[in-house]
Formats: C-alpha cells, structure tokens, sequence
C-alpha cells in the first residue's frame, strides 16, 4: 500500500465529509456514518477490503473491552438518581445553601454535579420542573435560570467520565480516567462560571421571559447525604486509585484494596448500590425496569462509540497519522489542532459525543507529531478536544432542542443566549487547558 499525502489527505476529509453529511442533513445514526466513514478511507488508500474488515473489528473490539461495562454502569447510576429523586434533592440542598437570590447560581453548580454522572440532557428534563418553580418564586427571568443550569450539566458532559465522549476518547488516547477525572473536574468549572455569568448578561439585556409551570412533587426522596453519596464516593474511589499508581513500587493492603474498590467498574458498581439504597419503595418488577433502561440507554451510546474505535483502527491501518507528521509542523499547533478539529466536527454535525469520538480516532497517531505523546501531552489533548466538543451547540444539536423545549424558550432566544454561552464555554476552558500546558509541559 502505497499512497500519497495528498490522496491520504482528500480520503480523510471525505471520510470525514460524509459522517458530517449522513447525520446531520440526512439524520442517519452515527454508528452507520462511522462504519461507512471506514470504508471511503480504508477503499481510499488502497487498504485490502478484507484486511479494512480486520482493522474495524479488532477496533471495535478492543473500545468494547476498554469501555463497555464502565458506560452501562455509568448510565445505569445516571438512571437510578433521577428516579430516586436524588437530582432533585441535591438541587434543593444546594438551593438551600446558597439562599434563593442566587438560585441562578444555585442551579448552575447543581448542574455541575448533578451532571457529573447523569446526561446533560436527561439531567436538564428532570431539573426543569424545579428551575421553572424557582424562577417563578423569584422572579428571575427564564432565559438566566435555563442557560445557568443547561451550561452547569454540559460543562462536565463534555470533559468528565462516564460521560461517553471524555470516556471514549481516555480510552482511544491511552489515558487514566482516574486523572481526567480529577484534572478535567477543575478545568470544567471555569466553563460553568462563564456559563453562569453570560447567563446574568443576557438574562439583563433580553426582554423578561416568565416561568410558564412551576414543579410540584410530592414522591419520597432520600436525604441529602444519601443523595450525594452515590455520585462522591465512586469518584474519590477511582481518583485515589489513579494515586495509587503513582505508587508502583507499594503493595501494601490499603493500596490492593483502594486498587480494587478503584477501578472504575467496581467503583460505579458500587455506586449503584448505593443508589439503590434510596428508593423509599423497589419492587422486584421496578428493579428489573430500571436496570433494563440503564442497559438500553447504554446500548445506543456503545455502538457509536465502537463504530468509532473501528474508525479509528482503519484510520492506524492506514498510516495517515505518520504522513500528516511528516508533511505538516504539528508541533507549533499543539494542543490547539485537537481543539479546533473537535470544534469543526461538533459545529458541523451537532453531536458531542460523535465529535470527540472522531477526533480521538484521528488525533491518536499524531500525538508524537503535536508533542502531545507523554501521559501529560495525553491529557491534555483529550481536555482540549472537550473544550473543542462544547462549541457550537446550534439547531443541530438534540440538546439545543431539550432547553428549548423544557423551558419554552424560541429558536432565535437559544441562539442568542445559549449557543453563545457554549463559544465562550469552549474559549475559556480552552485557555484554561493551554495555561495548564504551560505548567505541564
């Protein structure tokens, strides 16, 4: 196989070209885009047929191995919290701390953690209700309270695990998620500031946009500390594993065991458990319901994040990583070409998750090339492709249209108010990541 830099080139970007055209004008799911995606490039650089079957599967295969049960757990933890009222009860005791003047802010950090390990936009449907009720009770305007708590849930969606766009792309780069988890948790808070405070600016300079519902529920729920406890404990128990490691010459007892508690299955599962400890009430048959949601809600996540591994395996096969290397200065781009790549497939098809799973496929063999190939660089690189996956969030994205439609705000508002809002989200955390590849590197 012989091919030139330009031919490789042309085939990426039409590879590239059609996932952005199938699911964004003619709304086919990701996971066929990416699998015919492997074909026009493999077909392109005159990749055996049967040796491009090989890279797709072994691909596919080896994100399944990395990352199945961690985003069935994760999605299944997501599940259980908001049927058990826990998003709510967090909400309302962080309500509570802040005093009902600040309920703004008070739903932005909510979002924040409540996001941590539920969907942005599940997060956003069951936290309407009482962001509406708040707004009412207060007399904030609607336009402030929704982009507080919409830019509080998608600060962390798009930079955290188990969400499947940070998780998919540690796995792709060859990243501990203990360490995202930690680092990206700081660098996402940033985003929720600017979130919060574009959201004081527009809900000032917009005309006023009443509560239209206010959010009554009367079903039991757990108590705060129960409530947080299924969220905080799996994350302290895989980041103090990800310490752990550091350590490779201790084997003590405390080290075997957080190394066991920490590995993010057990921790998750662990989660679990304890979220089941907050239903006042858990039949056999509701268990059962519940548990089949989580798993049928991670079914669709999986297959576009392993249509993407087998994307990624071709793009390897293909060795387009070491001609984009030698034709091409990479090094002066930094941690700013997995940014700005991650932002043209985000801006261009909508999803998120489809972004960075892409441009974890692409950026992975030219890591040596961007000086990004050291545990650090690795780091960096899946934090810079996140703030690239928050910008531009437009009427392609299904997010856009949930705070659209659960907080009964027009098209023309949402662009002027939220789409901005995620520009800035991605520029601030941006900056945030480049400051910290300063100190790193």
């Amino acid at each position: 196989m012989t091919t030139s830099f330009v031919q490789s080139s042309f085939f990426l970007l039409a590879g590239i070209a059609f996932i952005v055209l199938l699911t964004a004008k003619y709304h086919i799911h990701a996971f066929y885009a990416l699998l015919i995606a492997c074909f026009i490039v493999g077909v392109g650089v005159q990749i055996p047929f049967a040796s491009i079957l090989i890279a797709m599967k072994e691909g596919f295969g080896r994100i399944m191995q990395s990352l199945g049960f961690i985003i069935v757990l994760g999605t299944t933890l997501g599940v259980l919290l908001e049927h058990s009222g826990s998003t709510r009860v967090m909400s309302n005791f962080i309500i509570k701390k802040t005093g009902e003047k600040k309920a703004s802010l008070a739903m932005s950090i909510a979002g924040f953690i409540v996001g941590l390990p539920v969907f942005c936009d599940s997060g956003y449907i069951v936290m309407s209700g009482l962001n509406q009720s708040l707004a009412k009770r207060t007399g904030i305007s609607v336009v402030t309270m929704a982009v507080s708590l919409a830019t509080g849930l998608y600060s962390v969606h798009c930079l955290i695990p188990p969400h499947p766009g940070a998780t998919a792309a540690a796995a792709t780069i060859g990243l501990d998620l203990g360490k995202l988890i930690l680092i990206g948790t700081a660098v996402a808070v940033p985003g929720m500031i600017i979130g919060h405070v574009w959201s004081l600016y527009a809900g000032k300079k917009l005309p006023h946009v009443a509560a239209t519902s206010e959010h009554v529920d009367h079903a039991p729920a757990p108590s705060a500390v129960m409530a947080f406890l299924p969220v905080i404990v799996p994350i302290i128990l895989i980041t103090i594993n990800s310490f752990f490691v550091i350590e490779k010459n201790s084997n003590s007892f405390l080290q075997k065991t957080f190394s066991a508690l920490g590995e993010p299955v057990i921790a998750l599962s662990v989660g679990i458990v304890m979220a089941l400890g907050n239903f006042h009430k858990l039949t056999n048959k509701h268990l059962g319901e519940l548990l089949r949601e989580g798993a049928e809600k991670a079914g669709g996540i999986l297959i576009i994040i392993g249509a993407g591994g087998a994307f990624g395996a071709v793009l390897a096969a293909a060795r387009i990583g070491e001609q984009f290397s030698e034709a091409i200065d990479l090094h002066a781009l930094g941690i700013f070409f997995p940014f700005l790549l991650t932002v043209i497939l985000k801006t261009a098809q909508g999803s998120s998750t489809v972004a960075i799973i892409t441009a974890a496929s692409i950026v992975l063999p030219l890591l040596p090339a961007l000086g990004l190939d050291s545990e650090k660089g690795k780091l960096l690189a899946v934090l810079s492709m996140g703030a690239g996956s928050m910008m531009i969030s437009h009427a392609n994205d299904a997010y856009f249209w949930v705070i659209s439609r659960f907080s009964g705000l027009e098209m023309k508002t949402m662009l002027k108010t939220y789409s901005v809002a995620t520009v800035l989200m991605g520029s601030v955390t941006l900056l945030v990541v480049y400051i910290l590849s300063l100190l790193l590197l």
